[in-house]
């Protein structure tokens, strides 16, 4: 149970009324904080890698670490490939091991995303268990390579959204309500958590069958979190966050350690701080203890 892709552990999430976290990770020391969080607090968990970041290290060495790191955890984990707007490599992280791809083509016109989602469905399923997600409407912010002005991102019709994962086919689905990438400029973002439900309602209110997505989780305030799980957000992604505190740990070690130099350490403080954010975050999206 161990190495599991994304939608089979979401929809026990949206039978049950909670969300899987997805952490989104650069490095092996994040990896290992991610998994280690999941075990210690008991949730399922969804690894995500950018493209960047798999590219960099090479998408074979990210599935060769989550394969070391998933086969021993008592957890289920699954690994993202995240807002992958290349349908080729697309296909070829399939081919090499990541449980889950986003075909991320909400960018383009309504027909070209759903003909590009369903070429990455289709050969994704071919190769194996593996399941792929979907968007419609676009994110505002900045998510790896995907740049969206906040006056050009578009929230999701609820009917256009029934039809475009009927026609591709996709596993889970992530709709725009008006979520964001990065951090929120204001206090109070405006979320559109009506749409959130109604969509849901309309894809799953007679039983699960697509899972729902929240992209943008950095910065949410908790009664939006609790308002977008009870409108049946069962993944939610969280970027941002952990770069932040990736960068932050670093630089208070270092700041406060400036005549040591030992690696070791370092690796170890930003690990724990980044555990502990995750952790947090499981207890908010209600997983901790779920697996």
């Amino acid at each position: 149970m161990s190495i599991v892709n994304a939608k089979e552990i979401m929809i026990e999430a949206a039978e049950n009324g909670y969300a899987v976290g997805a952490f989104n990770i650069t490095d092996l020391i994040q990896f290992e904080a991610v998994i280690d969080a999941a075990i210690e607090k008991k949730a399922p968990v969804i690894v995500q890698t950018s493209v960047k970041p798999s590219q960099f290290h090479g998408a074979q060495m990210m599935v060769n670490i989550y394969r070391t790191l998933a086969e021993s955890a008592p957890v289920p984990v699954c690994l993202h490939l995240d807002h992958c707007t290349d349908v080729d490599y697309c296909k070829k992280c399939s081919d090499i091991g990541y449980t889950n791809i986003m075909i991320d083509a909400s960018k383009q016109s309504y027909e070209e995303n759903i003909r590009q989602t369903k070429e990455v469905v289709d050969y994704a399923h071919s190769v194996g268990n593996i399941s792929v997600e979907g968007e419609l409407g676009t994110v505002s912010g900045v998510e790896d390579q995907v740049i969206v002005a906040e006056d050009e991102a578009q929230l999701a019709n609820p009917e256009q959204s029934i039809e475009f994962v009927e026609r591709t086919g996709v596993d889970i689905f992530a709709p725009a309500i008006g979520t964001a990438h990065g951090v929120y400029k204001v206090k109070n973002p405006k979320i559109d958590f009506e749409r959130m439900a109604v969509i849901n309602k309309m894809l799953n209110g007679n039983g699960v069958k697509t899972p729902v997505v929240v992209h943008g989780g950095t910065g949410l305030p908790d009664d939006y979190i609790e308002k977008l799980l009870d409108a049946g957000g069962s993944k939610f992604n969280v970027s941002t966050e952990l770069k932040r505190v990736l960068i932050d740990a670093k630089f208070e070690y270092i700041s406060t350690h400036r005549e040591e130099y030992d690696p070791g350490k370092l690796d170890v403080f930003v690990r724990d701080e980044t555990r502990k954010v995750v952790m947090h975050w499981m207890d908010k999206l209600r997983s901790s203890g779920k697996a």
